[in-house]
């Protein structure tokens, strides 16, 4: 008889949106779909971040990423967005704040 591996000792938590924090990022991004800008999204928790990632296609590097970082909440804020190429695009404690960056038109897509 052979012995299966104890449980596994209690995972570490993971950083996670909370449900709050998630209606303004799915309000965006249900803009970011009506207006052709986007197809899919990805969410990652991990240790000590979550990713909130939107692609403009399915198989492509995120045009997007918005990342929450607790550990950096009493420094530089703790949410930011990124762009393709990993620039920060805006980056701040409230996340209303962070999230208006695409309500500018700031930048646009190439095709």
């Amino acid at each position: 008889m052979s012995e299966f591996p104890s449980r596994r000792a209690q995972s570490e938590p993971r950083i996670a949106f909370h449900k709050t924090e998630m209606r303004p990022i799915l309000d965006v991004y249900g803009r970011l779909v009506m207006a052709g800008e986007a197809r899919d999204y990805a969410i990652g928790m991990h240790k000590d971040h979550a990713i909130f990632a939107i692609f403009r296609r399915h198989a492509e590097n995120p045009t997007w990423r918005i990342e929450k970082q607790p550990h950096l909440a009493n420094m530089q804020g703790q949410y930011v967005v990124y762009g393709q190429a990993g620039q920060v695009l805006r980056r701040g404690r409230d996340l209303q704040q962070v999230l208006r960056v695409f309500d500018r038109k700031r930048f646009t897509i190439v095709k």
